[in-house]
């Protein structure tokens, strides 16, 4: 018992500084609650105690940065300022991403129904805030965040991917964003989908892993997207299923298309690609 009490000690005190996933946790959870009267306990009935909460985030921030500057190379207090600065832009990129979901989903009702149902609408309010933090060179407590929102919804986006303005996810469960994605605007993704990378190499961290989807993509469940170099053209629809490690160009249509086998024949499935520039190829 001695051994392994000593064990736990040591493992204490080398522990790194940082803040624990539940302070990072309620933190993020306290400023979607000041952004969307929705997601919150009650609603704040005048300005006032809407710029106290604003200002008290804002320190809590800060004092959390300022504890750890392993997480980051700048001035914490700095930092927490900044974010809380840039905070009406995200809030602004968030509600056309509700738009883009209420316009998306014939099943939605109103937005409220997604702003207080929608596991879409937690994943990337939660993406949109991470990647705030991470623009500004804060580790760790970015991807705190998105996988805290990949616990609770099954999607798991990296803080490090771009996406553009109004991002729609359809249902959500098993949808996986890389870290170097770029995404365009008005593209929309079904559950299932992955954005990846072809290889794990861990001397591939640095480079550009995984795919650039363009404006006004639409890729459906199931589909699996690889590879840094991997362009979906603009305007392009991606099948279910559909397995993709390489470019298609705009208004491509891809679809996996599945056949029974036969023993006379060799052909057990096949993918359907046409181009509205070029019928079918």
């Amino acid at each position: 018992m001695d051994s392994f009490i000593s064990k736990l000690y040591t493992a204490h005190q080398e522990c790194s500084d940082c803040p624990s996933p539940k302070v990072i946790h309620t933190f993020f959870e306290d400023v979607l609650g000041v952004l969307f009267p929705e997601y919150s306990v009650q609603k704040i009935s005048d300005k006032t105690t809407i710029e106290f909460t604003l200002n008290k985030l804002k320190e809590e921030l800060s004092i959390i940065l300022e504890r750890n500057p392993n997480l980051h190379q700048g001035n914490g207090a700095r930092l927490g300022s900044d974010f809380f600065d840039g905070l009406e832009q995200v809030y602004d990129w968030i509600q056309q991403d509700v738009d883009a979901m209420f316009a998306g989903d014939p099943a939605a009702k109103s937005r409220t129904e997604i702003l207080r149902s929608y596991p879409g609408f937690y994943a990337i309010s939660a993406y949109r805030i991470a990647h705030a933090l991470h623009t500004l060179g804060i580790k760790l407590i970015p991807r705190m965040i998105t996988e805290f929102a990949h616990s609770k919804t099954g999607i798991d986006i990296h803080p490090g991917a771009t996406i553009g303005q109004y991002f729609c996810i359809d249902h959500g469960t098993g949808v996986v964003i890389g870290e170097t994605t770029l995404i365009g605007d008005h593209v929309k993704i079904y559950q299932g989908v992955t954005l990846g990378a072809l290889s794990v190499d861990k001397a591939d961290a640095d480079l550009k892993r995984h795919p650039t989807i363009e404006d006004g993509v639409v890729i459906y469940s199931g589909a699996t997207i690889l590879g840094g170099n991997t362009v979906i053209g603009a305007g392009s629809v991606i099948g279910g299923n559909v397995w993709l490690t390489k470019s298609v160009p705009p208004k491509s249509k891809v679809y996996y298309q599945t056949q029974m086998y036969h023993a006379d024949s060799a052909v057990t499935d096949m993918y359907v690609f046409k181009n509205d520039d070029d019928e079918a190829i």
